[in-house]
C-alpha cells in the first residue's frame, strides 16, 4: 500500500455540494471519512457519489446505544458496503458483540472499529469530568482489548496510544488514528497528537487528517506536503 493510501481525509462539510467540491479539489485522495454532520445532511447520496468515483469510505457514525439498537443500526449500515464503520467501545461488550453479529449475518466486508476515547479528551477531563479512575493510556488500552475480545476488527485511538495497543492486540488488529498533525500545522482542539510519520512508525494502519488539509488556503499543496513528509 502506498503511504498516501493510508491517509483518510474527513469530509467535514455541511452538505453534499460542499463535499463534492472538496473531493474535486483533492482528486488524489483515495479514502474519505463521512461523519455525522454530512451524513445527516446528505444521507446515502454522498456514499453513492464516492463509490461512483471509486473512493474508499470511512463511515464514522460512532454508534452508541443499547445492544438491540446497535445491532439494527449496524445491519442497516452494512448495506452501504463502506470500508470502515465505527461504534463506541463504551456501549459495552454486549453491544459490541451485537454489532459483530450484524456484520456476520450480513456477510459484509465492512471493517468494524470501536472508538476507544475521543482525541479531544485529555487526562484531566477523563479523571475529573468522566470520573474514570484509570490513567488515560491504560483506559484506551482496556477499551481496545474489550473491542478485540468482542470480535471487532480494530479501534480508533490516539497515535500516542497506538504503540502499546499494537503491542498487546497484535498485527492483525486495525488501528485508525485521528489527532494526527503534520509538522506545519496547529493542534486545534485535538489534545493528543503526533505527526503522520511518527504515528505510522508507532504502528498505525490509517491516519485521519482533516483540518491541516481541508482548511488550508491550498488544500492540494497541503496534501502533497503530508504525502512527502510520510515518504521521507
Amino acid at each position: 500500500m502506498l503511504p498516501q493510501e493510508r491517509i483518510i481525509v474527513p469530509l467535514d462539510v455541511p452538505d453534499l455540494e460542499s463535499a463534492i467540491e472538496l473531493t474535486k479539489t483533492l482528486p488524489d485522495v483515495t479514502f474519505w471519512k463521512v461523519g455525522l454532520e454530512l451524513f445527516v445532511s446528505a444521507g446515502t447520496s454522498i456514499l453513492d457519489y464516492l463509490k461512483e468515483q471509486e473512493k474508499r469510505i470511512f463511515l464514522d457514525l460512532k454508534f452508541h446505544d443499547i445492544p438491540n439498537t446497535i445491532e439494527g443500526a449496524c445491519r442497516s449500515a452494512m448495506k452501504y458496503n463502506v470500508d470502515l464503520l465505527t461504534v463506541h467501545a463504551t456501549a459495552g461488550k454486549e453491544a459490541l458483540k451485537a454489532a459483530v453479529k450484524a456484520k456476520k449475518e450480513s456477510n459484509s466486508s465492512t471493517k468494524l472499529v470501536a472508538i476507544t476515547l475521543l482525541t479531544s479528551i485529555n487526562t484531566r477531563e477523563l479523571a475529573l469530568d468522566l470520573k474514570i479512575p484509570l490513567e488515560l493510556p491504560e483506559y484506551t488500552l482496556q477499551m481496545a482489548i474489550l473491542a478485540q475480545d468482542s470480535g471487532l476488527d480494530g479501534v480508533v485511538c490516539s497515535p500516542q496510544e497506538v504503540g502499546e495497543i499494537r503491542r498487546v492486540c497484535g498485527e492483525n488488529f486495525w488501528l485508525v488514528c485521528p489527532g494526527v498533525r503534520p509538522t506545519f500545522s496547529q493542534k486545534g482542539d485535538q489534545k493528543r497528537v503526533m505527526t503522520p510519520k511518527e504515528a505510522l512508525q508507532s504502528g498505525a494502519d490509517y491516519l485521519v487528517i482533516g483540518r491541516p488539509i481541508t482548511q488550508s488556503e491550498t488544500p492540494e499543496i497541503a496534501w502533497q506536503q503530508i504525502c512527502q513528509e510520510i515518504a521521507q
